[in-house]
């Protein structure tokens, strides 16, 4: 655990000019920019730790098209491995309190859409910063279970957010799935880790075209039953 994170300590600074100069561009160039940094950044740091990332689904992923990727959530090793493995650039819905952090805060609010739970506005402002991320033809990323999965659960009940997002913009949802990282930082343990190789799968889209607000339930629910039926099949694998 020390060495992982005095690794990303050292690596996080080696990209904090870089990141900062992106951060003075205006979307959506800041966001293509950074994606590249976070990529080249991740794919070096996650391997030095010994966890490398095997990404299965890509081509999933169609040219032109901007997708709502939901994402299994089940430890803080989620968050450096989904971003930059997600086929193009990308922002993901991130709580305020973390961008208070001396240096990481600044990379953590540049790449993200940030939101203060507690404050009604903030979250109806985040709404619409999502559609606009949409609009600009940036990938949101956002883990619909809401917090992570502490539970015996394969994957937690879904909150509407993201399908709410998808159907007003009428995008397709792309189910992203996880494996290794609640192995690698249980929730249970403190100041523990344990090295393991991490994939990620990207499925088959599913889309929202023609759909309203009335099928938001049922959406989330398929959505939801696919991701838990290819985790299940898949926990063993990578």
């Amino acid at each position: 655990m020390v060495y992982a994170l005095v690794v990303f300590a050292v690596t996080m600074l080696v990209v904090f000019v870089p990141i900062w100069i992106i951060s003075l561009l205006p979307e959506p160039k800041r966001a293509r920019a950074l994606h590249l940094v976070f990529r080249v950044w991740m794919g070096v740091y996650m391997p030095l730790v010994f966890c490398p990332v095997f990404r299965k689904g890509k081509k999933n992923f169609k040219k032109g098209e901007q997708y709502v990727v939901v994402i299994n959530h089940n430890s803080l090793a989620d968050i450096p491995v989904s971003s930059p493995w997600i086929p193009g650039p990308n922002k993901t819905l991130a709580k305020v309190e973390m961008s208070k952090i001396p240096l990481f805060g600044m990379i953590y609010k540049t790449g993200s859409i940030l939101v203060d739970r507690k404050k009604e506005g903030s979250r109806r402002e985040s709404i619409s910063k999502m559609q606009e991320t949409l609009d600009m033809g940036i990938h949101l990323c956002l883990y619909p279970e809401g917090t992570r999965n502490k539970t015996t659960e394969p994957i937690q009940p879904f909150f509407d957010g993201a399908f709410v997002t998808a159907v007003k913009a009428q995008k397709a949802i792309m189910p992203g799935v996880i494996f290794n990282t609640g192995k690698i930082l249980p929730h249970n343990k403190k100041f523990w880790a344990r090295p393991m190789p991490i994939g990620i799968h990207f499925l088959e889209p599913v889309p929202t075209a023609g759909l309203t607000m009335n099928d938001v339930s049922e959406l989330k629910e398929r959505v939801h039953g696919i991701m838990e039926a290819h985790y299940v099949g898949n926990k063993n694998m990578v």
